[in-house]
């Protein structure tokens, strides 16, 4: 289908967008860690339409982009669905537990919601989502034998595993509702963040229309303007064409193939939910776990030389105060922009052999390389490498492993 305007029509998204003001963020989004290396985990499949292509007015990207803004959806309910391939070597389900105990120590209650939440990184995944205004959202995820549930009903914030019978108490972070460890789960939070980063080096453009849950939408995809060096190949997102609602987030990589993450409503409506959705009560004799208990061990000694966060961060050969190498700075701009921090680790990925060549199980996952930086690994997903440097340096970005080893050559 072609698209409603080409790349050089004025409104394509690449001036006065309602997120122009933020050009300067790092063109990718962090909802996980990997091997202690940001990875993102956005992707698409290439079909939008599930039954056929409605005939709407014609909108210009930036129409598009400011309906997406402007949007105000309070009520809702549905269910989402997710699927997300990085291209990761299957761990036999080791790859789950390696992402989340990176995030708590590897230790806490499983109905935290900064551990269970991030298996949304791998596999396929249905989510039952409601919402009623700021103060009541619900998130289900729904299991073969098993459901996750992470509630916010006013200041508190459950979360309940069926499966070990164990429950999260916290509170909301602040009055929009987003508790701290909230991840990514809608199309629109994909939506957001993509759109933060719109800048003159992106072509936005409407292709089209299509039918997403049985709504009609607006095809809105963004895309890299010059492809070289990045690994995005194209954003698409399917835009509510009554209510500006994002209702399905779609990236491709430049290498094509499968799905990175398909991440859209299969069923949705903008009816109230009922109150009785967001009520819980914790299950008689189930564990629960309070946040501000959890938040010594984990979270708020973390930083402070104990628990298990300490623990993690204090492994590994001649470890560094993070407050002394201060935070990441960014080479190059727009898609390829990369993002540069100092891991504190100097001699890089352990070397099991003490020759300096990493080996074993953790340096199968890299690539060596060299270059007048000196010597790294690089580690690599469908959308997101890095490259980690002997003298400890990491660089991070949507882009590939030639441009890293550029950058890290270079510095720029």
């Amino acid at each position: 289908m072609a698209p409603y305007e080409s790349d050089d029509n004025a409104g394509a998204g690449e001036v006065d967008t309602p997120y122009s003001g933020r050009r300067r963020a790092v063109r990718y989004v962090v909802p996980v860690t990997v091997v202690g290396v940001a990875a993102a985990t956005i992707g698409l499949v290439p079909a939008l339409a599930d039954s056929g292509d409605p005939d709407l007015p014609k909108v210009t990207a930036q129409q598009l982009i400011e309906k997406i803004a402007q949007s105000d959806v309070q009520q809702l309910s549905g269910t989402v669905k997710i699927s997300t391939d990085l291209g990761l070597p299957d761990l036999g389900g080791l790859e789950s537990g390696l992402i989340s105990g990176v995030g708590k120590g590897g230790e806490g209650s499983s109905a935290d919601p900064a551990s269970k939440l991030t298996e949304l990184a791998s596999g396929t995944h249905t989510l039952r989502v409601a919402a009623d205004g700021q103060d009541r959202q619900k998130v289900s995820l729904i299991e073969k034998a098993a459901e996750y549930s992470l509630i916010h009903n006013g200041k508190d914030v459950w979360g309940y595993d069926s499966k070990s019978n164990e429950v999260f108490h916290g509170t909301a972070a602040d009055s929009g509702g987003k508790h701290k460890d909230e991840v990514p789960a809608l199309p629109k939070d994909f939506a957001d963040q993509a759109l933060k980063s719109v800048d003159d080096t992106t072509s936005v453009t409407v292709d089209g229309t299509a039918r997403i849950a049985g709504r009609d939408a607006y095809r809105l995809v963004v895309r890299p303007k010059h492809a070289s060096g990045t690994t995005v190949g194209a954003i698409s997102i399917a835009v509510d064409a009554r209510t500006g609602l994002p209702l399905k987030f779609t990236l491709t990589p430049a290498s094509g193939g499968a799905a990175v993450v398909d991440a859209g409503f299969t069923q949705v409506s903008f009816a109230r939910p009922a109150a009785t959705t967001f009520d819980f009560t914790p299950p008689k004799g189930a564990k629960v776990t309070e946040e501000k208990d959890a938040g010594k061990d984990v979270g708020e000694d973390a930083g402070k030389g104990s628990g298990p966060g300490a623990r993690f961060r204090d492994s590994g050969p001649e470890r560094k105060d993070h407050a002394e190498s201060g935070g990441p700075t960014v080479l190059g701009k727009g898609w390829n922009s990369i993002a540069v921090f100092d891991s504190g680790a100097e001699g890089g990925v352990p070397s099991p052999s003490g020759n300096g060549d990493p080996g074993g199980f953790l340096g199968s996952l890299g690539d060596r390389v060299s270059g007048t930086f000196g010597k790294g690994t690089v580690f690599s997903t469908r959308l997101i490498n890095a490259l980690m440097t002997d003298d400890g340096k990491v660089y991070v970005g949507a882009v590939t492993k030639d441009a890293l080893v550029k950058a890290a050559n270079t510095g720029r």
